[in-house]
């Protein structure tokens, strides 16, 4: 063979050694990958060749299944009262995909599950049209009702949990979509997915979850923790020594306290009912950056948390300087929070210092209705004393029969709640948020804790608090969660 046909036929040679390599990649390596990828067309008309299995609250179902005329697309999603569950049902959508449980349990909900295999099996021998398991959820319809309700016109967020448990009973975020209103393929699902994107006030976002927002005051009793569990006070009905003003370290600035307040070395206990800046302030100064930090960690600060859909994670600075610190500890400067970490917060002192991990989905179930997997209460940690927590429950059982949370008391049982009204915008320019953590607890302990943040709302910017706007709201998921246990 002469030197040119040898090249080619050595470069023919290494074409066919490429092409075999690449199809032996693809076939063994990435198929599993490409399979259930999303741009996978037959994995979308998989996904909607069968009746789509329900996302279930109260035993009642909240999602739904329409036979279409498309020949690809059998089925469609649909969703009853759409725009209160998005936030725990995200969407399945035939042309934009799916998010949040209906991405995450996929599999069981479309029936294509590893764990359904015998379910699909008896199918083809019983020549029974093949459907999707379920996914029954922890959340209370008459919590998140209340929650939804609640916020009404507002822009916000509410999360309540189950401090025992850490079960989730309302995951409420507004303003909301529908996602009936683009399930399909045609041209009025592209128009409303179009406008859902470009509409500024972000109803896709959950704002329970992935937004974080300065807490404000909320975060006062993350502090007060820390100065129990560091030794810096060990009786919260002693005078601390606050003075009145108080400059904060290394500055010539006067940490100022809303209002003609009684702050001058007031006790722990009174400090939180009137909400003094200047005394939690300087405890967090004495506490130091990096127990506050540790403090914050604890209650799950710093890290992401899945319930199973992911939230953000909230913030506490981890280098701070003296004054940043003080900032900081009354939930300013650069701290940053979801509601579902304050919600974590209050959880964990209303469970006497047990912090249970957040969880939204019970149970999963085979079209049969037969268990197939069952999620079970997990401790997290214990961030303060059983003696610190109960102690923390005193403080805040005040603020609400004593102080600014007045408006979430509920007759004849027992409440504790901390306000907060957040800075927002460049010198504090924008309306601030109004926030309120809460509990409600009875004679074996506590059914439900809250968190309520407002983004904003109609009121003027001197109506704006956590006491005003965000309690009422608290103290209607509490009720609806008391009231469903009767």
């Amino acid at each position: 063979m002469n030197k040119p046909l040898r090249r080619i036929a050595i470069f023919c040679g290494l074409l066919v050694l490429a092409l075999l390599l690449r199809t032996n990649w693809l076939q063994y390596v990435e198929a599993d990958e490409l399979n259930s990828h999303e741009r996978n067309r037959r994995v979308l008309i998989e996904r909607y060749a069968s009746e789509r299995g329900n996302i279930v609250v109260d035993g009642k179902r909240i999602t739904g299944s329409k036979k279409t005329d498309d020949t690809d697309f059998k089925f469609k999603r649909t969703y009853l009262d759409g725009p209160m569950w998005a936030p725990v049902t995200g969407y399945a959508s035939q042309a934009f995909g799916a998010t949040q449980i209906e991405s995450i349990e996929d599999g069981i909900l479309t029936g294509n599950d590893d764990q359904l295999f015998f379910d699909r099996t008896m199918a083809m021998f019983t020549g029974d049209e093949e459907k999707g398991g379920n996914v029954v959820t922890t959340l209370s319809g008459a919590a998140q009702k209340a929650a939804f309700e609640g916020l009404g016109s507002k822009k916000g967020a509410v999360v309540a949990l189950e401090p025992g448990t850490g079960k989730i009973l309302a995951l409420a975020s507004t303003p909301s979509y529908d996602p009936t209103s683009f399930a399909g393929y045609g041209a009025s699902d592209e128009k409303a997915w179009n406008k859902l994107g470009k509409d500024a006030d972000k109803p896709m976002l959950n704002r329970a979850l992935r937004e974080t927002y300065p807490p404000g005051s909320t975060f006062k009793v993350v502090t007060a923790a820390a100065g129990l569990e560091h030794g810096i006070v060990d009786d919260i009905d002693a005078k601390t020594d606050s003075p009145l003003p108080w400059t904060m370290p290394g500055t010539t600035t006067e940490l100022v306290n809303e209002g003609n307040i009684p702050c001058k070395d007031a006790t722990l206990r009174n400090a939180l009912r009137v909400s003094c800046n200047s005394v939690f302030g300087k405890l967090g100064y004495n506490v130091g950056a990096d127990k506050m930090l540790e403090t914050a960690k604890k209650f799950g600060f710093n890290e992401e948390q899945f319930v199973p859909v992911r939230a953000n994670a909230s913030v506490f600075p981890e280098e701070l300087n003296d004054s940043q610190t003080a900032l900081s500890s009354i939930g300013q400067f650069d701290t940053r929070t979801t509601p579902l970490q304050m919600a974590m917060v209050v959880s964990a002192i209303a469970n006497d210092g047990k912090l249970m991990k957040p969880y939204m989905i019970d149970q999963l179930e085979a079209p049969n209705l037969d268990v197939i997997k069952k999620t079970e209460p997990e401790e997290m940690g214990q961030p303060v004393s059983q003696e610190h927590a109960q102690m923390l429950q005193e403080m805040m059982e005040t603020v609400v029969d004593e102080g600014t949370g007045a408006r979430a008391q509920i007759p004849n049982v027992t409440v504790g709640g901390k306000t907060g009204t957040a800075q927002h915008g460049e010198n504090n320019s924008k309306n601030p948020y109004a926030w309120f953590i809460s509990y409600a607890k009875g004679e074996n302990g506590s059914p439900v804790a809250v968190a309520v943040v407002v983004e904003d709302s109609d009121a003027t910017r001197d109506d704006i608090s956590g006491g005003g706007l965000a309690a009422p709201i608290a103290k209607g998921v509490m009720k609806a969660v008391i009231d469903s246990k009767k």
